[in-house]
């Protein structure tokens, strides 16, 4: 791939899946090193109603000035655009504007534009071109990268989709600026499992300096490095058959936490309790004690309260979860940090008794 002169000032992580592609990381891509990377010319660009407003009309502009014909799509922000309808409403419109097989569709968002544009591109005659570029931190530390797309169904969260690889993801840190701290520190609860999961050292990196408004050669190099992390698990299991499943720690009961809550519990909220949950059945079966580490974490977030569920309604989201097989729930825990471990033997006691002691101090 060639960027011209943005290049010097780019990170760039090949991810090496069987079509591989490129991650860019830098500052000011979205209107210098996006237009050059997407490279057919009839785009349709699918963005949410808050990122097009700070930033889609810019990219627009950046894309037309390339030689593209740009299409437009704005759906309604939050966890609720990721249907069936909203899907089929994107389908129609690609159909309506005889959008062609030699045509790309950009997400330009967080993680569930991406999830849902992803899953449009996937399946808009039989398979589009497809490109990330992602403008919260979750997005760009997780979501954006591995070619997971999805769709929720009133059952649970992520119960339709399909692995449609980008062609390149475009990661501007400068968007990140216009984050509100809530929404910053969501990203960073997938950069915290990451550091639990593989890299100790970024943990040290997620301090309280760690902010929307540190300089943007740091922005750049942390997530650079989540990006290396995530790149490295999906080019060993890209169809989540193996290791890629440790990548969802947290995520059993986060998951679980955001159906039952309607989605009112952000994703980053849930999984920031998720952990916690995690390091108590962990510690639970004589694992390493993470549990104050997690803890402390959790407090630095300051998600939304804990949804006061029934243990049993949880337990049922759990079960219907895309990670359950042959009938038993599969749980990412640690033996500790760097030595994650899927357990498929834990007994609803052992569950609910956890649930209890995280109801308890969260």
């Amino acid at each position: 791939m060639s960027s011209g002169s943005a290049a010097a000032d780019v990170a760039v992580v090949r991810v090496e899946v069987e079509q591989a592609y490129d991650v860019n990381v830098g500052s000011g891509l979205l209107h210098s090193l996006l237009p050059e990377v997407v490279s057919q010319s009839q785009v349709a660009l699918i963005s949410d109603e808050t990122v097009m407003a700070a930033h889609g009309h810019g990219v627009v502009e950046a894309l037309t000035a390339a030689g593209k014909s740009v299409l437009p799509l704005v759906v309604p922000p939050g966890e609720a655009s990721k249907s069936l309808v909203r899907y089929g409403a994107l389908l129609e419109a690609l159909a309506g504007a005889s959008l062609p097989r030699d045509a790309a569709v950009v997400a330009l968002g967080g993680g569930v534009v991406g999830d849902l544009a992803g899953f449009v591109a996937a399946s808009y005659l039989r398979g589009v071109a497809f490109y990330q570029a992602p403008t919260s931190l979750l997005a760009m530390v997780d979501a954006s990268v591995g070619g997971k797309t999805g769709l929720d169904l009133p059952q649970g969260k992520n119960l339709v989709g399909a692995f449609w690889q980008p062609r390149a993801v475009v990661a501007d840190v400068n968007a990140l600026r216009t984050l509100p701290a809530h929404e910053f520190r969501q990203g960073t609860v997938e950069a915290f499992k990451h550091g639990l999961l593989a890299a100790p050292d970024l943990l040290a990196a997620l301090g309280p300096s760690w902010a929307p408004d540190a300089p943007s050669g740091r922005l750049a190099a942390v997530v650079a490095r989540n990006v290396a992390i995530k790149a490295a698990v999906v080019a060993a299991d890209e169809r989540e058959a193996g290791v890629r499943t440790h990548l969802n720690l947290g995520h059993t009961l986060a998951h679980a936490l955001e159906t039952v809550s309607g989605h009112s519990l952000a994703h980053g909220d849930a999984v920031a309790y998720g952990l916690v949950y995690a390091a108590i059945v962990g510690r639970r079966r004589g694992y390493a004690d993470l549990v104050g580490r997690t803890l402390e974490f959790l407090r630095w977030v300051a998600p939304r309260p804990l949804p006061r569920a029934d243990f049993a309604s949880l337990l049922a989201f759990m079960g219907r979860d895309k990670k359950v097989a042959a009938g038993r729930l599969r749980m990412v825990l640690l033996e500790d940090v760097g030595q994650p471990v899927v357990v498929a033997d834990l007994t609803s006691d052992e569950l609910a008794a956890a649930w209890a002691e995280l109801e308890g101090i969260a």
